[in-house]
C-alpha cells in the first residue's frame, strides 16, 4: 500500500463516507474513489461493502486499520519536519507539557532560552498527560514535562522533582480561617479534584486510605486548572497540585494539604530516539530552572 493510498484508506476508516473523506483529503469523490478501488485490486480484496452511500469496513480492513493509523501518523510526522526544513527551521525545538508545569515552569524555561538562542524557533504544544506520548511517537513534540512517572517502555522517563496538593476554597469558606486542611475535613465538603484512574486521584486516595478515609471527588476533572472557576463560583472545594500558580486567580483561597502526598514532574522523551543538539540544549534549560520549591526527586 503506498503513501496516497495509505492516506486515502485512513480516510474512509474515519469518516464513513466517500463524500466526507474526499472533503477531509481537499479531492474529488470520483477521484478517491478510484484510488480506493485500486487498491483492494492491488490487495487482492475487498476493504469495504457499498451499502447504499456508505462504506462498512470488512474483518480485513478492520484488521488493518491500526498499523494504518501508526504508519499514517508517522507520515505525518515525516511531512511536518520536511515542512520545517524546508522553510528553514531546522532548529525548531517542540515541546509538549500538561498545563501545570505549562504555567510555572515552561514560561520562565522559554523566555531564558530564548535569550541564550534567539535563532532557535520554538513550538509549545500544551495537551493532557494522555496525550504527551503520542505526541512523543509521531514527532511532535521532541521533550514533554507533566506531573507524572507512569509511562510505557518506549518513553523515557526522567524525575525532576516532586509537589505536592493544595485545597482552593471559595472566598468566606469556614476552612480559609486555617493555615492548612486535612484530607479528614473534606469527608462532608463537595470536593472537586482529578478523576479516577490518573496519577494525582491515585496519590490522594492511598493518602486517605492510610488515614482511613476515602477520597471521593463529587466533581471529576481532567486538568486542575478548570477546577478554577467551580471554586469562584462557591461550588466547592478543589484539591489540586502546588506547583501551577494558583496566586494569579481572584476569588479564592489558597491552603496547602496536610502530609500531601508526592506527585513527581517528569521530563519525558521517546527512548531510543537522539535529540538534537536544539534540543538537547533545551533538556539542559528545563533541568536549570526548576522551581525553587520544588522536592528532590
Amino acid at each position: 500500500m503506498r503513501a496516497r493510498q495509505l492516506e486515502v484508506f485512513t480516510a474512509v476508516m474515519r469518516a464513513g463516507t466517500v463524500t466526507e473523506a474526499a472533503r477531509m483529503l481537499n479531492i474529488s469523490q470520483p477521484a478517491l474513489s478510484q484510488i480506493l478501488r485500486h487498491t483492494e485490486d492491488e490487495l487482492g480484496f475487498a476493504l469495504f461493502d457499498r451499502e447504499k452511500g456508505r462504506l462498512r469496513p470488512t474483518p480485513e480492513a478492520q484488521e488493518l486499520y491500526p498499523e494504518a493509523e501508526r504508519l499514517f501518523g508517522e507520515l505525518e510526522g515525516l511531512r511536518r519536519k520536511t515542512a520545517d526544513l524546508k522553510l528553514g527551521r531546522a532548529g525548531l525545538v517542540r515541546v509538549g507539557c500538561s498545563t501545570p508545569p505549562a504555567m510555572s515552569l515552561l514560561p520562565r524555561v522559554m523566555a531564558a532560552f530564548r535569550a541564550r538562542h534567539p535563532d532557535l524557533a520554538l513550538r509549545c504544544n500544551v495537551a493532557p498527560v494522555q496525550s504527551l506520548r503520542t505526541m512523543l511517537r509521531e514527532g511532535d513534540a521532541a521533550l514533554a514535562l507533566a506531573l507524572t512517572d507512569r509511562m510505557p517502555d518506549e518513553i523515557e522517563v526522567e524525575v525532576l522533582g516532586r509537589t505536592g496538593f493544595c485545597c482552593l476554597l471559595p472566598e468566606g469558606h469556614a476552612l480559609a480561617a486555617q493555615s492548612a486542611v486535612g484530607l479528614a475535613q473534606l469527608g462532608e465538603e463537595f470536593v472537586i479534584s482529578y478523576r479516577a484512574a490518573t496519577r494525582p486521584f491515585d496519590e490522594l486516595d492511598k493518602a486517605a486510605r492510610r488515614s482511613g478515609l476515602r477520597f471521593e471527588p463529587r466533581l471529576e476533572i481532567d486538568t486542575s486548572i478548570s477546577a478554577v472557576g467551580f471554586v469562584q463560583a462557591g461550588l466547592g472545594i478543589a484539591v489540586v497540585d502546588s506547583l501551577l500558580p494558583w496566586e494569579q486567580f481572584d476569588g479564592i483561597h489558597i491552603r496547602p494539604l496536610e502530609d500531601s502526598p508526592a506527585l513527581p514532574l517528569s521530563l519525558l522523551t521517546l527512548r531510543g530516539k537522539s535529540l538534537s543538539r536544539a534540543e538537547e540544549l533545551m533538556r539542559g534549560q528545563i533541568r536549570a530552572l526548576l522551581p525553587a520549591g520544588l522536592a528532590a526527586p
